[in-house]
């Protein structure tokens, strides 16, 4: 059965194409917007797709304050606060999901796993559910706020040739004094923000009560601490994309900074030794999913569902991973991958061969292995989900001071 006639069995649901050719604007941002998912989609689903590729807040301010203007929103949960409560996006019926059983723990639950801790924060579940009143929750009901799709575990990355990993077992490295001058930030807020938290706790500079939800009082000492560490000299740089990360390790020296898995990807493909620490404290997750724009209805409404459903149907999963993501539906993925990317993504073992990213290009060599094991060790393993906190609004001013300073 080839990839298009996979799409469009039963587990797809079927636009209406009665008044010629649709098309589905997708906005968001390059974490998932991939080139080769939006010509695939293109091909498997016979519509026209166009990705509005954005920054977070960006993309986030639009979604809230712009819905005329997409009919799909890719996005992060602790993005969707502030979309929800502008009652942007609409609630997505699961009986309109066929694969909804398949859809792994981590999001309906928060862990995969009796023992697995839950991570503190924006955990999926905490803001899946729709509720009669519209509010979100975790107990159960038929309807979601947004599909859960990609996600990963996220937390620092290092050159090889200037530390080793034994060096690199905790977050604490991040603020090293070791790395003055030669270490970077991921510049979001509700990211960022995360990683400097996580890294002043286990240097035992400051504690928090919640780490997901920290107080003004917190969130001031913290951002004085990293403000007294940028005037001094320590950071490098600051970036909000992962080809900028990327760069900064390639062009301006960093040694050691916040980093996503794309710009991991980016840095093999230029053949940067580097490596992601998997740091004892636990990572920094995330978890994506697609939103419905409220103006959807009829026939543009099917042909959403219709995205939607190909999403987690098996094919795009596997794309995704050849960037070091997961999907929330894994084992509909994996016919759709060769064992040796099956083994090194999802499970943790070396690499039999060279794999390729989306690109087609050699990111992985023979041998490599993944940091932190599979995605069942990496998973069990959340210190806090990226969050948008009670205070954000707080944190984006004193943010914008910091990054100002």
């Amino acid at each position: 059965m080839t990839r298009k006639s996979q799409a469009r069995n039963s587990l797809a649901a079927p636009a209406l194409h009665t008044q010629g050719r649709i098309k589905l604007r997708v906005l968001g941002t390059a974490i998932s917007l991939l080139e080769e998912l939006r010509i695939g989609a293109e091909k498997d689903l016979g519509m026209d797709i166009e990705f509005d590729n954005q920054d977070f807040l960006t993309a986030q301010h639009k979604a809230a304050l712009e819905p005329m203007t997409y009919d799909i929103y890719d996005q992060c949960f602790h993005n969707l606060d502030i979309v929800w409560y502008w009652r942007a996006v609409q609630p997505i019926d699961i009986d309109r999901i066929p694969l909804w059983d398949e859809i792994t723990d981590l999001t309906k639950t928060g862990r995969i796993g009796p023992n697995a801790r839950i991570g503190q924060g924006d955990a999926p579940v905490t803001k899946l559910f729709v509720q009669p009143n519209l509010a979100l929750d975790e107990k159960p009901s038929r309807w979601i706020s947004m599909l859960p799709t990609t996600h990963n575990f996220d937390s620092f990355a290092y050159k090889t040739d200037a530390a080793n990993s034994n060096q690199m077992t905790s977050w604490a490295a991040l603020l090293d004094p070791h790395w003055h001058g030669h270490a970077a930030l991921v510049n979001e807020p509700a990211i960022g923000i995360f990683d400097a938290a996580l890294a002043a706790q286990a240097a035992g500079l400051m504690t928090f009560k919640n780490l997901g939800n920290m107080s003004v009082e917190e969130i001031d000492r913290l951002l004085d601490i990293l403000e007294e560490r940028k005037k001094s000299g320590f950071f490098k740089g600051f970036w909000r994309s992962a080809e900028e990360a990327a760069n900064l390790m390639t062009k301006a020296d960093t040694q050691i900074q916040s980093m996503w898995s794309l710009g991991i990807s980016t840095l093999n493909l230029r053949g940067v030794p580097v490596e992601l620490a998997n740091p004892v404290e636990g990572y920094r997750a995330w978890h994506g999913g697609l939103c419905l724009s409220k103006r959807l209805s009829g026939r543009m409404l099917d042909a959403a569902y219709e995205y939607l459903n190909w999403w987690i149907s098996g094919w795009p999963g596997a794309v995704v991973a050849r960037q070091g993501y997961y999907m929330s539906t894994p084992q509909r993925s994996r016919p759709h991958m060769t064992v040796a990317e099956w083994d090194y993504w999802y499970e943790g073992m070396p690499a039999a061969t060279d794999l390729c990213g989306p690109d087609g290009l050699v990111r992985i060599r023979t041998g490599a292995v993944r940091s932190g094991g599979s995605y069942w060790q990496r998973s069990n393993s959340i210190a806090v989900w990226n969050t948008t906190m009670d205070e954000h609004n707080y944190l984006l001013r004193r943010w914008m001071q910091f990054a100002a300073a």
